[in-house]
């Protein structure tokens, strides 16, 4: 599988999850801003340490420096990757699709992981994290949808958008997953 993907969906429909399956079982490589970004200060490049003093102030890492370690990534892997966690806005979106077209490697699909709210709150209420209350949940929801309804939008312009039923096991929805890329596991 060469596919360059983007995973999208609410907190607790299974992105990482399902993310990381699929990157392992189709030897894709799995770009998580998170984890990107914590790769970059532990290995002290110098983008690595311009997010770190963004982080030691307590800021927000700019649009323009996660979009600046994606395209470090990317310009040296020609193999199939996926998104997972960024873009999170329409302006960053429109961004990264400058930098892929940039990279000649623009995205093929973006999955839409989708769950109805009451699960996705049980779901997150059940992993037991001290800051997961009901409101605290439902508010992220909230601002989930708030900022992700354009760039669905956007992606569905583009005729870019599957949409992925999240309910179900971890393993049920791989399958819903490798059904929407048209290669069965």
């Amino acid at each position: 599988m060469n596919h360059r993907l983007l995973f999208l969906g609410p907190p607790g429909a299974g992105k990482g999850t399902q993310a990381q399956r699929l990157s392992e079982h189709h030897q894709l490589l799995h770009l998580s801003t998170g984890d990107l970004l914590r790769a970059e200060v532990k290995a002290a490049s110098d983008l690595g340490k311009q997010v770190e003093a963004v982080m030691a102030r307590g800021e927000l890492v700019s649009d323009a420096l996660v979009l600046a370690i994606v395209g470090e990534r990317l310009k040296t892997h020609a193999k199939g990757w996926l998104l997972d966690g960024f873009p999170r806005n329409l302006a960053q979106a429109e961004a990264l699709d400058d930098l892929l077209g940039g990279l000649e490697q623009p995205l093929q699909r973006v999955l839409l992981m989708e769950l109805d709210d009451e699960t996705l709150v049980s779901r997150l209420l059940n992993r037991g994290r001290t800051d997961d209350t009901e409101e605290v949940i439902r508010h992220r929801l909230n601002v989930y949808r708030e900022q992700t309804a354009p760039l669905i939008q956007h992606y569905e312009a583009l005729r870019l958008l599957s949409r992925v039923p999240s309910h179900g096991s971890v393993e049920e929805v791989a399958r819903e997953v490798e059904m929407v890329l048209g290669s069965p596991s």
